[in-house]
């Protein structure tokens, strides 16, 4: 592959059909024993630079035990502050025994470092796949690649069959995506009562109706300072729920400066979507979250991303600030718009 020692021969259109037919992804790279970074993933020095301006950043911390008890209200105060001011959280004591999470991890790792042939029986760019394993979403349409390589699936409306899953996270799989699902009700409900709405209004409107899984692996890095695992984004679902190890990588955007958020054990973080309701529905009551992911030359990272949207997202219903939410003090941000379109424009509005 073309290098920053070679660009005379770099054509990316080849490079990047070239990578994908190998269905090795990014480790199949590493374990190749590449020592520079492909131009392809190559991203912008202004996009990679680091900043820590901003060191005594410390990411709320939101404990949900007794969340359906006496502490709910201060919980829904919390979550309230935290949406409205950063678009994210941390959540513990969340109902997800910290086994499960360590399992979770564990079995993402065995399924990436595993045998690079069992890995292509699942590699696929077919989303209609109930698994696949891929790397790169946007490969074919992206100026740079990032480095991180992903196991995907769907859980709702139409779960995958047991058996369509590798054996060797199969059956932790299927444990925590039932623990996901119950806390991402629970969360829908806190959303909605830290918006002076009944608990059951964002469920009510399907917010919470599709469901789905990454379980994603960055490696090891010879070069880190040139690329990155996840490029500066916002997510377009309407709220993500995150489980990472303890490597750092991910940074979010606050006051114009990149924070690293430092994983807290048996913690997962919570995410704010971009626009599918929580910045549209809520008319910018709720923050959508922009952040990245950074790669290391030492160790690689895993993470299990779960994002929540709704089933019509891709339908041609118009939609605009809940109503309860707007008055003549506040009138709607927002015009009557698909869900699609919404989502187009804040991306192009955050460029």
């Amino acid at each position: 592959m073309a290098t920053t020692t070679n660009i005379s021969e770099y054509d990316r259109k080849t490079e990047v059909k070239a990578f994908d037919d190998s269905k090795a992804g990014v480790k199949g790279l590493v374990d190749a024993g590449l020592t520079k970074v492909p131009l392809m993933f190559i991203h912008p020095p202004d996009n990679t630079k680091s900043d820590t301006a901003v060191s005594e950043f410390r990411a709320p911390l939101i404990d949900l035990a007794g969340v359906h008890d006496n502490r709910r209200p201060k919980i829904i105060d919390q979550v309230r502050e935290a949406c409205e001011n950063l678009g994210f959280f941390m959540a513990v004591n969340h109902g997800i025994p910290a086994s499960v999470l360590e399992e979770m991890i564990d079995g993402i790792r065995r399924f990436h470092e595993q045998d690079a042939q069992m890995k292509k029986e699942f590699y696929s760019r077919e989303f209609a796949e109930k698994v696949s394993f891929l790397s790169n979403f946007n490969l074919f349409r992206s100026p740079a690649a990032t480095w991180r390589d992903s196991l995907c699936w769907a859980v709702a409306p139409n779960p995958p069959n047991p058996t369509e899953f590798p054996s060797v996270c199969r059956d932790i799989a299927m444990e925590y995506s039932e623990g996901v699902k119950r806390l991402g009700y629970t969360l829908l409900e806190l959303m909605s009562e830290a918006l002076g709405l009944d608990a059951n209004h964002l469920k009510d409107m399907e917010c919470g109706e599709k469901y789905f899984h990454g379980g994603h692996y960055y490696p090891p890095c010879p070069e880190p300072e040139l690329t990155l695992g996840v490029e500066r984004h916002s997510d377009s679902c309407f709220l993500t729920l995150l489980l990472q190890d303890q490597v750092s990588g991910f940074q979010v955007v606050h006051h114009n400066h990149w924070i690293d958020v430092v994983p807290h054990p048996g913690a997962l973080l919570i995410i704010v979507g971009l626009s599918l309701q929580v910045v549209v529905i809520t008319n910018d009551r709720f923050k959508g979250l922009e952040h990245r992911v950074l790669v290391n030359r030492e160790r690689s990272r895993v993470s299990v991303t779960s994002g929540f949207s709704p089933t019509f997202f891709a339908s041609s219903k118009l939609y605009s600030p809940i109503k309860e939410l707007v008055s003549e003090e506040n009138p709607p941000k927002y015009e009557e718009a698909t869900m699609a379109d919404h989502v187009a424009y804040l991306r192009g509005k955050r460029v």
